[in-house]
């Protein structure tokens, strides 16, 4: 916090609030995050990434009938029309976060409800996003190798759906409950920037589709959601466990920063971090690549001096594996994270629209004050 001209500012908003929420809570001193109340890793471990979809689009668990019709309004909505796809076939020399904004901002068009800002309409329009989101990144994985795209799945989850159509495979369960896990652990963290972007973008009352666009392209910035993609590099290019520590210590001495550690809002580890590490483990190991997750954790324990200072691993820290592990490229990395978080977006916008007030907060102008006008031949 700084003053000038005697006001103060609060440089990126940090530390103010912006309004009241029931959707997710933070405490970063002890690395807590609640969803609706339920803590992370209850739903991590004991849930669904369908039935966390619920829970925070209707803010209760579901009962049993009640997901059962929700799992099937999912898998109905999954298909985008053929127009997409040549959206995506123009495109796809694009980074894959810049064809996927491109696709779902185009899916604007198709979607009947798209004026509709009634909570009911809003809720249905985020479900079929997710949905659609998921066939579009699988259909640019397929189109960029000269593949047709696989038509979604019937009958497999969201999480098994999305490996079915990116390798035309049944998935492996393990992997596919991998997969689940992830998704929960991105759906929502509050007011994060593509979060708050998506509000900003609501509060205007612009459509869904807008605030869901607004979020991804605040998401492709490497201050935010570009991480996973950066750890895994830096696990290549560290290549063995045993040189860590040089690399971290001659990476910091330079003034780099070590990716996949620290966190604006956590001074404990990421809660959401530790349901990934396991796995990634077990993972590895079932892949014959255990060298990923030595790497990993070795600059894990060369990076334990920097904990005094808040600095933990964070959840991007193990997803970059698990996405190399599963023969994902790394630049669908970002765009994974965004398929689990756009319905975390929806939910922000249904809560803005509730009581919606325009966001406009002020600039402090410190610049020159009432200068002539020069015309152009007097200029030197």
């Amino acid at each position: 916090m700084t003053t000038t001209g005697g006001v103060e500012l609060k440089r990126g908003l940090n530390g103010v609030y912006l309004d009241n929420t029931l959707i997710s809570y933070i405490d970063g001193n002890i690395g807590k995050l609640l969803y609706r109340g339920y803590d992370i890793h209850d739903l991590a471990e004991k849930s669904t990434f369908e039935e966390v979809l619920y829970l925070l689009m209707y803010g209760s668990l579901p009962t049993k009938d009640q997901l059962q019709k929700h799992e099937a309004f999912m898998r109905e909505n999954r298909a985008v029309p053929p127009q997409i796809f040549q959206v995506v076939e123009l495109t796809k020399e694009a980074h894959p976060m810049d064809v996927l904004r491109t696709a779902v901002s185009a899916l604007s068009a198709f979607d009947k409800e798209v004026d509709d800002f009634s909570p009911d309409a809003t809720r249905r329009k985020g479900l079929r996003l997710t949905g659609q989101a998921a066939t579009i990144l699988a259909g640019l994985f397929r189109i960029r190798k000269g593949l047709k795209p696989v038509p979604p799945s019937k009958t497999l989850n969201h999480a098994g759906n999305f490996l079915y159509m990116m390798f035309d495979k049944n998935p492996d369960p393990d992997e596919m409950k991998l997969m689940d896990v992830d998704f929960i652990l991105h759906t929502d963290h509050s007011t994060n920037a593509s979060a708050f972007a998506a509000r900003v973008t609501a509060s205007t009352l612009a459509d869904l589709h807008c605030a869901v666009v607004s979020g991804i392209a605040t998401l492709k910035g490497p201050l935010h959601g570009g991480a996973a993609e950066a750890v895994m590099k830096m696990s290549m290019d560290i290549g063995k466990p045993e040189r860590a520590e040089e690399y971290v210590k001659e990476l910091i001495s330079r003034g780099g920063r070590i990716m996949g550690f620290g966190h604006r809002v956590y001074r404990a580890e990421d809660p959401r971090a530790q349901h990934l590490r396991e796995r990634a483990r077990v993972l590895g190991e079932r892949r014959g690549q255990p060298e990923w997750f030595q790497i990993l954790q070795a600059v894990v324990k060369a990076m334990e001096p920097y904990q005094k200072r808040g600095i933990f691993v964070n959840v991007d820290f193990y997803a970059g594996a698990v996405y190399h592990l599963l023969n994902i490229p790394e630049d669908l990395f970002i765009p994974i994270f965004a398929l689990g978080r756009i319905p975390g977006y929806a939910v922000q916008v249904l809560e803005q629209f509730e009581h919606n007030q325009l966001i406009r907060p002020l600039l402090n102008y410190i610049g020159p004050m009432d200068l002539q006008y020069v015309p152009m031949d007097q200029r030197r």
